[in-house]
């Protein structure tokens, strides 16, 4: 494995921590602050800038009592300044007292800038079984 391959499924694995933990720092940390950054939430719209996508996860976060995620690589690829992962997602969350269980894939992808991985766009969509 490459450096730059173990410094971006690095980032990827702190991205899913953040998650995990509910930590929107942590979360302010991996991603880019940049206007240019996108996230699509399953079965959701585009965000567009960090601004819009701080706030949809602070909304998860408070919102969500409890997140366990599990992933599993499918790919990952490492070209100059950019990367991408792709990846199976298991959640399980409880909301208001709810268990929610979800699968869905995503592809988050990485821009080096400096001599850090930043994840500019997060694309989770459901899997339908």
């Amino acid at each position: 494995m490459t450096d730059e391959r173990t410094q971006v499924l690095a980032a990827n694995a702190a991205f899913y921590r953040a998650f995990e933990k509910k930590d929107i720092s942590a979360m302010s940390v991996v991603w880019s602050q940049g206007t240019g950054s996108l996230c699509i939430h399953p079965g959701r719209n585009v965000l567009k800038g960090w601004k819009a996508i701080h706030d949809s996860w602070e909304q998860i976060f408070n919102n969500t009592n409890y997140i366990e995620i599990e992933t599993e690589i499918i790919a990952t690829e490492v070209r100059n300044n950019i990367a991408y992962v792709v990846l199976g997602e298991n959640l399980l969350q409880v909301v208001r007292g709810r268990r929610v269980q979800a699968q869905s894939m995503a592809t988050n992808i990485f821009e080096r800038m400096g001599s850090s991985w930043y994840l500019v766009n997060h694309h989770g969509s459901p899997l339908i079984r």
